[in-house]
């Protein structure tokens, strides 16, 4: 048995509702190590030699932790072959959202069990579902490509990689405390897979063995309970913005608004296009434009203000799901790339090219970038710098 004691964060305001305790039978122990990618993080030596009961109550923790109830405490306990977690301090109900995870969980195993009868599993790949999410304290999701495999195998931490701390780190530039940016970061890979960053080409004829559980994860997640109310998403580059086409109809590019219905009858769930959030790194990389330096800072620029009116616009419908999500995107879109221009372009500095605030500032004040993206020879649509990420 293995217990975890939470940290002394900051408990949301629940009003009126009632802490309780939560069980919930996870099922025979083949399911649960399937589902909680177990062993996460062992070759030969394990990185971190933890038990499949220490495994399931590390994620568990971190979703209660994320939902807000800093004084739960996690359980996870077998008997015989079968494995229950008991989570002390959170709503009874709290095991629904978990049990309704671990039940499309079962619909990626079988997408790639079947990718792996067809030969094209790949060796160094890992099933890894969106675990230690916050379940039932969402402000809205973000639907992405694939989870890096680093953040199974080192981090054993979804919301650990280099995509999502930039794209914690937005959010905070648009008021967004550090503490709650994880409540804004509900992911949904379209593929459930944790490959090595560059493995993006790899994975795309994937997706359709995953359809099952890629549209039953954003009904689930996207959706209010009663299916009456929706969250804000985001869909990151261009192949998830493809996916959304593809599966729901309409085409949404960076910066694009529209809708989707996850299922008949059903709220309308307002989709943001973005840029993938690691390719500023790409486009801003002065070996794209043969060393211009001047170049690649201006389709750096570009796109941070892109980058920075989309996580303006998901923490604001986040913060308020009932906002006009048209007029939202405007004003933030208004705020980044006219009227906060020179601070766009601060952060840029600092953020991208590691500059101190003193220097970003200085360079900012020497006036715009004067070369336009209209003036680049090689466009970033026609390196399809977006395409892999």
């Amino acid at each position: 048995m293995h217990k975890i004691a939470l940290p002394g964060l900051a408990a949301l305001a629940f009003s009126g509702l009632v802490m309780a305790d939560a069980q919930i039978d996870l099922g025979d122990t083949q399911r649960v190590t399937r589902l909680f990618a177990y062993p996460n993080n062992c070759n030969v030596i394990c990185y971190r030699d933890w038990s499949l009961e220490q495994t399931v109550a590390h994620y568990l923790s971190q979703s209660v932790q994320r939902d807000g109830y800093a004084s739960a405490k996690v359980t996870v306990s077998r008997e015989h072959d079968r494995l229950r977690a008991h989570i002390s301090g959170v709503p009874s109900s709290y095991t629904e959202p978990l049990r309704k995870l671990l039940d499309s969980g079962e619909l990626a195993y079988q997408g790639a069990s079947r990718l792996n009868q067809k030969g094209g599993w790949d060796y160094s790949w890992y099933l890894f579902l969106p675990l230690g999410m916050a379940l039932e304290n969402r402000r809205s999701i973000e639907l992405l490509h694939f989870p890096p495999d680093y953040s199974l195998t080192r981090y054993q931490d979804y919301l650990k990689s280099n995509t999502t701390d930039r794209w914690a780190e937005l959010l905070t530039f648009n008021g967004i405390p550090a503490t709650q940016t994880p409540a804004y970061q509900t992911i949904v890979d379209i593929a459930p897979i944790a490959a090595p960053s560059a493995a993006g080409k790899d994975l795309e004829g994937v997706y359709p063995y995953f359809n099952d559980y890629q549209v039953r994860m954003v009904k689930e997640v996207a959706l209010t309970h009663n299916g009456k109310g929706a969250l804000p998403m985001v869909a990151f580059g261009a192949p998830v913005r493809a996916w959304i086409q593809q599966q729901y109809g309409p085409k949404v590019d960076v910066l694009g608004l529209v809708s989707i219905s996850p299922e008949a009858n059903s709220a309308k769930v307002p989709v943001l296009g973005a840029n993938h959030p690691s390719a500023i790194w790409y486009a801003a990389d002065p070996k794209s434009y043969d060393g211009d330096q001047d170049k690649a800072d201006a389709a750096g620029l570009k796109m941070m203000g892109q980058d920075l009116s989309a996580a303006c616009w998901q923490a604001g419908m986040g913060s308020n799901p009932q906002a006009d999500a048209k007029l939202t995107l405007d004003a933030c879109s208004s705020k980044w790339q006219v009227t906060q221009k020179k601070q766009t372009c601060e952060l840029f500095y600092r953020t991208i090219r590691n500059m101190t605030p003193e220097q970003a500032a200085a360079k900012c004040n020497t006036g715009p970038v004067t070369r336009s993206l209209r003036d680049l020879r090689k466009p970033l649509e026609t390196q399809g710098l977006d395409q892999t990420l």
